[in-house]
């Protein structure tokens, strides 16, 4: 990848994410969604999956430094969506409000959480610091903490509040997830300052700090802009945390680990799903190549690889979150592929 490709890609992230604040000044903040769960399918569809070479020598380097800072620019991009959202909130009807609510929510989940997820897994400290700033706005800051040291150990069992088993609607899920992903989020947190001497009430509790942040940010925007303003920042919070554990339910419906007396086989491509799209796994930071994801964690998402083998998803993310809100629907298109994995 060139140099005028990073460009590009950042003139795209800057202009998706700021999307919203465009459609809602013209008074058709829905637009945004149907860009995002309707237009973008369509190119899916149409593009397909990408054709794959290996980049020219010499361009790995600058591809690298592009590659590494391209999801950090997206903190700047997301504080000032929800500066700007907050501001307009109060003169807006609370039809309009709930409507904006929603799309400013679909980029902070949809993207945010995404970029959040990337860099939770570098090694860097400027990129863990990134990754908790875009979760506390939107009031789940636990999820760096459950992602990596719970998530990524417990998938594919029935331990692990962001497997889904087969059979489970997306809707019992998402109140499973939520519950459970924090629950857990808080005991790691606990064990961890309990074997430091500390108390799991203190600063260092990430888990309670990042909801205690959370919440001073949602004061702030009632301050800002009153009751509109506040309910806008829990509206896209929502959202947002609505449409993560949706693709939590997509990446992993239905596929378990076997285990073998007190233990369960390593996780391998095969215990999440794949979508090899071209267009949403550019603007998704290739989270679709799920399979190699769960397979190679720590491996950058420029370097994540198609995984032919692993169980294929017939749709990117934001067509299956669609699927996923239709039980029926879902059930009979993804059982069977799950026989057929099996």
């Amino acid at each position: 990848m060139s140099i005028a490709a990073g460009l590009v890609g950042l003139l795209f992230l800057t202009a998706f994410s700021l999307l919203p604040l465009h459609w809602v000044s013209v008074g058709a903040a829905w637009v945004s969604l149907l860009i995002a769960f309707v237009a973008i399918p369509l190119l899916d569809a149409w593009v397909g999956p990408p054709r794959r070479a290996s980049p020219p020598s010499g361009t790995r380097a600058r591809f690298d430094v592009i590659a590494r800072w391209l999801p950090r620019v997206h903190l700047l991009l997301q504080s000032t969506l929800l500066i700007q959202a907050v501001c307009i909130a109060p003169s807006l009807s609370w039809s309009e409000l709930f409507v904006f609510g929603v799309a400013v929510g679909t980029v902070t989940g949809g993207l945010g959480i995404t970029v959040a997820h990337e860099l939770a897994h570098r090694a860097s400290l400027l990129d863990r610091i990134i990754a908790k700033a875009l979760l506390v706005m939107v009031g789940y800051g636990h999820f760096v903490v459950e992602h990596v040291r719970g998530h990524h150990v417990r998938v594919g069992t029935p331990e692990d509040p962001a497997t889904a088993p087969r059979g489970m609607s997306v809707y019992r899920f998402i109140v499973r997830s939520v519950i459970g992903s924090f629950v857990h989020a808080w005991r790691l947190e606990a064990m961890r300052l309990q074997h430091d001497g500390r108390s799991a009430f203190s600063a260092a509790n990430w888990t309670l700090t990042g909801s205690v942040l959370a919440m001073v940010l949602l004061v702030l925007a009632a301050w800002i802009g009153g009751a509109k303003a506040a309910s806008l920042f829990a509206f896209q919070a929502g959202w947002a945390i609505v449409l993560l554990e949706i693709i939590n339910y997509i990446e992993h419906y239905g596929l378990q680990r076997k285990r073998a007396g007190d233990r369960y086989e390593a996780v391998r491509e095969g215990h999440s799903w794949n979508a090899d799209f071209t267009v949403s796994n550019w603007i998704l930071f290739n989270l679709q190549l799920h399979s190699d994801h769960h397979a190679n964690m720590q491996r950058p998402y420029e370097q994540l690889r198609y995984a032919p083998m692993a169980p294929q998803l017939p749709a990117g993310y934001p067509a299956m979150t669609l699927l996923a809100l239709i039980p029926p629907a879902w059930f009979a298109v993804m059982d069977r592929r799950i026989a057929a994995h099996s």
